[in-house]
């Protein structure tokens, strides 16, 4: 396998040293083009037969992606946070191969991928295509959970079947060499990416790593033996010169990137003061389509209800999680609680999210630059409050009125953990539909927002808060859970809300995952119990478990993640037990 090593370097650096080997990254274009041929060659018969080999090789390697992923990320095997790395590494790839192959073998059939997947009646003229539970094996291991995409206005039934399996239904129409610069953040992201481009898009796959993950390549290319082997993949490793260099070439049709907009901006416009003329004038540097994922700032709006100390405990927990989960450093860490400024327990519980971040487990500051970046928060917010147990986590207690320029909590996406409050006047549908207008209209980006309420509160609200979920323009929103639930849902799309161009790219361009290859889809929507297990059923609600298995504070998160990953890799009657025992202890 070609390497390509170079130094890391910043993201948004355009000059090619002159020591660049660029013979790898042609070599690897070479036989990638060979590789196309090969592709377009290969039936959906045996496209489902290399999805079952790439399935049992993530089994094979679980264990070994869990550690690769542990040790640059300064994480301890026994840590309580490395079920993070179970559930957000090998758990998405297998339960992911396994959807795709389920929707090609549906294709090969003559039939769609959505068979068997219900279809309602959203609101605004939609329709729902319900993603989870999927199986018996989802409502019991999931009960409480449920996961709908939505498409457009006016999509009918007919067209959702019709057009599920995009370039799948006609798997010899290739369609060229696409570059994917992998995540330097979740593992899974770089390995479900090349998945959707081989097999939803029917492109051949140049995958570059993020130079943090460099770890990883052993285990990808072990994962990936099977379309290595075949000539359809090439994995490369290298700085932002080696990606720089792999989207502008020549033999690559297509370009993917996981990332911030700032990174997008710089290799389509370029840096500087010839980027602003390149913009001006609407000449990109990069003469190719291009998708992205890119972040933003996420929110969490917090509707005001007559919640219990323990539902305020809970819902402290959720969303200390939504900010701290994988040390900060997600796309869709929320970073901004819209909370209503007249509600009697609005202080109560901004003690509790205080409470609930101090109290989080240590973990190393991995990512690059998250701790310049929370100190240019604390500059910017000089009342905010030091938590955790190295000082390296921040709570804004009121971010509209200290507002402060460049490094505004609404507008910049620190990418580390800082967490800020927001504050808005009225009550009932006034201000549900405040918070709704400022997310949508004062935060930064539109790939995920997060809504908590009573039952009780959705209750009285009705109809007013779907048209509100339709009102939020974002690409996946969770009420009474995070939006990682879609990202982990391999049926759900994933990807900011429709409508962004390279100009103004925003959360970025098209959608990943998707494993039913549904065409175009909207939105997804991801809901959960308000309580646990415990006290759900009060409010006719059902949860398997005392806390979800990513919360932080799960005492058995490491142990359910891992037999849930074990379970993915081969589903059985015969491993339910002990992942009920463990979780229930959770």
């Amino acid at each position: 396998m070609d390497r390509i090593r170079a130094s890391v370097t910043s993201p948004t650096e355009l000059v090619q040293p002159p020591q660049l080997d660029t013979a790898a990254i042609d070599r690897a274009l070479g036989q990638l083009a060979a590789g196309e041929k090969a592709w377009a060659a290969t039936g959906l018969r045996r496209r489902i037969a290399l999805l079952r080999e790439v399935h049992e090789a993530g089994a094979r390697q679980a264990e070994a992606w869990v550690a690769a992923a542990a040790s640059y990320k300064g994480v301890e095997l026994d840590a309580p946070q490395i079920g993070e790395e179970w559930l957000s590494g090998p758990y998405p790839v297998l339960t992911g191969t396994d959807l795709l192959s389920e929707s090609l073998e549906k294709l090969a059939a003559g039939g769609s991928p959505v068979d068997g997947h219900p279809i309602s009646d959203a609101p605004g003229g939609r329709k729902a295509v319900q993603v989870l539970p999927s199986s018996v094996f989802d409502s019991l291991l999931l009960n409480g959970y449920s996961v709908e995409v939505w498409m457009p206005p006016e999509v009918t039934e007919e067209t959702i079947r019709s057009r599920a399996g995009l370039a799948a239904r006609t798997p010899d129409a290739t369609d060229g060499i696409v570059a994917v610069l992998g995540a330097g953040n979740i593992t899974s992201i770089p390995a479900l990416d090349v998945l959707y481009e081989l097999f939803a898009q029917n492109r051949v796959v140049a995958l570059k790593l993020n130079p943090i993950t460099d770890a990883m390549l052993p285990v990808f290319e072990s994962v990936f033996a099977p379309l290595i082997d075949l000539g359809v993949l090439r994995i490369l490793t290298g700085g932002a010169e080696a990606g720089q260099y792999l989207v502008h070439h020549e033999q690559v049709a297509h370009v993917h990137i996981t990332g911030s907009a700032a990174t997008h901006d710089a290799i389509v416009w370029g840096t500087g003061e010839d980027a602003a003329a390149r913009r001006a004038q609407n000449t990109p540097l990069l003469d190719k389509p291009i998708t992205s994922e890119l972040g933003g700032v996420s929110p969490i709006i917090v509707l005001p209800g007559r919640w219990s100390r323990a539902d305020l405990r809970f819902q402290a927990e959720n969303i200390a999680t939504q900010r701290l989960h994988n040390g900060g450093y997600n796309c869709i860490a929320s970073q901004v609680v819209i909370l209503p400024s007249d509600w009697a327990l609005k202080d109560t519980f901004v003690a509790e999210i205080a409470d609930a971040l101090d109290r989080a487990p240590k973990r190393p500051s991995y990512y690059p630059g998250s701790d310049r970046r929370v100190a240019a928060a604390k500059a910017a917010y000089p009342t905010a409050r030091i938590l955790g147990p190295a000082g390296r986590r921040l709570l804004v207690a009121d971010a509209v009125s200290d507002a402060a320029g460049p490094a505004d909590a609404l507008s910049t996406e620190y990418f580390a953990p800082v967490l800020a409050i927001v504050e808005l006047p009225g009550r009932g549908t006034d201000y549900l539909g405040a918070a709704v207008a400022m997310a949508n209209d004062r935060l930064t980006g539109t790939l995920g927002a997060n809504v908590i309420a009573h039952p009780r509160t959705l209750r009285r609200l009705g109809p007013a808060f779907e048209k509100a979920l339709v009102d939020l323009r974002y690409g996946t929103i969770a009420v009474n859970t995070w939006t990682g639930l879609g990202f982990l849902t391999a049926g759900a799309s994933w990807g900011a809300f429709p409508g962004n161009t390279i100009r103004n790219v925003g959360s970025g361009i098209g959608v990943v995952h998707n494993a039913l290859l549904l065409d175009a889809p909207e939105r997804t929507i991801a809901r959960g119990p308000f309580q646990p297990a415990h006290r759900a059923l009060s409010n006719g609600q059902f949860a398997v478990a005392p806390r979800p298995p990513w919360f932080l504070n799960n005492r058995t998160g490491t142990a359910t993640s891992r037999l849930l990953t074990q379970f993915a890799a081969n589903p059985s009657w015969g491993k339910l037990p002990a992942i009920f025992a463990s979780a229930l202890r959770g």
